[in-house]
């Protein structure tokens, strides 16, 4: 069977270079003789694959040597209580700016330790738009500051970071992380679940400066500590080594391709080719205003529910899979990350083109 283009928000699409790569060493694993799937996390073989990952991850993000990579699990919903347990601990305060569900879970958990306090919120428009800030608003105590840089679900896309002087910008990255550059050294802490866009589902990518390390809430279980990770270099227990060796390859592939400046001109091509059908159709809706439209989720719907479900069953038919759009916005999402072809783009595109065209009234 021929592969799909498969257009999930997540686990999804991986670099076929990988993929072949990865089959290649399955059985053998660069003379090994065993699959990365059964070696020790302890084994020489295994430390070089680790260090060789964040190593790579370290120079294609260009991340400053004041920050600690750490390659964790839990997916992004355990950084939700991992951030407040070992950052919200002088002033017990942090600011969140509600921009989609992840965002409002990560500010719920964090109310559980401290004072949470919501800046602003897109809510009232089913999160279609980033909100403006007035940096008035802002605890000037507050121990950090939460955004989620791109959602996945309402396909938003910050492109104007708030201003927080001395309080630590705290990110959610899941599904923009490496889609184009970003300036690490503005940030107290990013965090992204890899299965958007690095490697499959199980790991979780912490990136903290380290001076906020080490002064976690006294009750911190062990796990939830990043100084029990950053202290063991990822290894204080068996970590998600398939998940490791995956996202190094995808590492190893971006910087053969051209590094992030490279993966944001494509991800631009793909996300306009899209995005200006979309403007110009009589049938089919983006949801997002322009301003703040993400380069890797477009949602976007007929306004028809029963039309938007035939779409979803005959794209699928054709091998342009995942399009159902998320239950809170509904409609259709199309999750163009990196590993998308540019030709997957053109596949939907032609193919929402003859559906607008066969049932247009």
């Amino acid at each position: 069977m021929a592969r799909v283009y498969n257009f999930s928000a997540g686990p999804s699409m991986l670099p076929e270079a990988v993929l072949k790569q990865a089959a290649d060493e399955m059985l053998d694993y660069q003379g090994s003789g065993q699959s990365v799937l059964e070696m020790s996390h302890r084994s020489k073989v295994f430390d070089k694959i680790i260090k060789d990952a964040e190593a790579n991850l370290r120079e294609i993000m260009n991340i400053p040597d004041n920050y600690k990579v750490l390659f964790l699990q839990g997916g992004g919903s355990t950084q939700f209580a991992m951030i407040p347990l070992n950052l919200m601990n002088k002033n017990k305060k942090a600011d969140f700016v509600i921009t989609g569900q992840w965002a409002n879970k990560a500010y719920q958990e964090a109310a559980r330790y401290g004072e949470a306090k919501i800046i602003a919120s897109s809510k009232d428009k089913t999160f279609s738009y980033i909100p403006k800030l007035d940096s008035a608003d802002f605890t000037p105590d507050a121990d950090y500051f939460y955004i989620c840089l791109n959602n996945t679900i309402y396909g938003t896309k910050w492109n104007n970071l708030p201003e927080t002087g001395d309080v630590p910008l705290v990110a959610d990255i899941s599904s923009n992380i490496l889609s184009e550059p970003i300036d690490v050294s503005k940030f107290g802490l990013l965090f992204a679940g890899a299965q958007k866009n690095v490697s499959g589902a199980g790991l979780t990518i912490v990136i903290i400066r380290e001076d906020l390390i080490g002064n976690a809430m006294d009750f911190t279980p062990t796990m939830l500590n990043y100084k029990t990770h950053a202290d063991a270099d990822s290894l204080y227990n068996t970590p998600p080594c398939y998940a490791i060796y995956i996202a190094g390859l995808v590492f190893e592939w971006i910087k053969n391709n051209g590094g992030l400046e490279a993966m944001k001109a494509a991800n631009e091509k793909k996300a306009k080719l899209l995005y200006d059908y979309l403007d110009s159709s009589k049938l089919f809706k983006g949801t997002v205003v322009p301003e703040d439209r993400s380069l890797m989720n477009v949602p976007f719907v007929t306004g028809d529910a029963d039309l938007d479900a035939k779409f979803v069953k005959e794209s699928t038919a054709v091998g342009l899979v995942n399009l159902k759009g998320h239950r809170s916005v509904g409609g259709m999402r199309a999750s163009i990350y990196n590993a998308m072809p540019y030709e997957g783009v053109e596949a939907l595109v032609e193919f929402m083109k003859k559906f607008e065209a066969e049932n247009s009234k």
